[in-house]
Order: C-alpha cells, then sequence, then structure tokens
C-alpha cells in the first residue's frame, strides 16, 4: 500500500482529534480526543518506519526500528498522562458532580 493513504488516515484522524479537544467540554471526550491524536502520530510513525525499511533493505535494521521505539514511548507516555488525567476527573466529579471543563473555573476560589 502506498504511503499516501497512512498519511492521510493520519491526518484525517488528527484533525478529527483536534476538533474535538476545542469544541466538546467534557473531560474524558477531551482526553479521548487527544488519545486518537497520539495514536495517529503513532500511525505515521510506524508507516514511515516501514517505508524506511523498504527504501533501506535488510543492511542495516537498527536504522528501521528506531521509529517503533518512538512509537512504545509515545504509548507509556500517553498511558501515564490517561491514568493521571482520569484520577484528576475522578476526584473533579466526586467534588463537583460533573466533568464539564467549563464548571472548572469556578474551582480557583
Amino acid at each position: 500500500m502506498p504511503i499516501s493513504y497512512y498519511i492521510v488516515l493520519s491526518v484525517t484522524l488528527f484533525c478529527i482529534g483536534i476538533v474535538g479537544v476545542l469544541t466538546r467540554r467534557n473531560a474524558i471526550i477531551i482526553f479521548m480526543c487527544i488519545e486518537l491524536m497520539l495514536n495517529a502520530v503513532n500511525l505515521l510513525l510506524v508507516a514511515f518506519s516501514k517505508m524506511h525499511h523498504l527504501n533501506l533493505g535488510a543492511g542495516n535494521p537498527t536504522l528501521a526500528s528506531e521509529a517503533q521505539v518512538f512509537v512504545f514511548f509515545i504509548m507509556v507516555v500517553a498511558a501515564a498522562e490517561v491514568s493521571v488525567g482520569l484520577a484528576i476527573i475522578v476526584m473533579i466529579y466526586r467534588n463537583t458532580h460533573s466533568v464539564d471543563v467549563n464548571f472548572l473555573n469556578r474551582l480557583k476560589n
């Protein structure tokens, strides 16, 4: 499959994530959109890694796997972000009985 299909899919997923972050008020949906954007980047990194590996041949396999190592680190950071973010959302919901991010401005006092 050509790399352009992966690029179009990744850009589409990333744009959907950006629109979701900018337009939604629910904190859980915002976290899901951030995860969607991270997965779009992961898809693009793996696609470029595969293309780079095919262009290099089997001469140096360590150069082609560097992007996949970055994908692994992005997945680890995303998992940590979700666990901390969901813990914060649960604590906010326990105090305010709402996960609306506009409601969080009232918590400054």
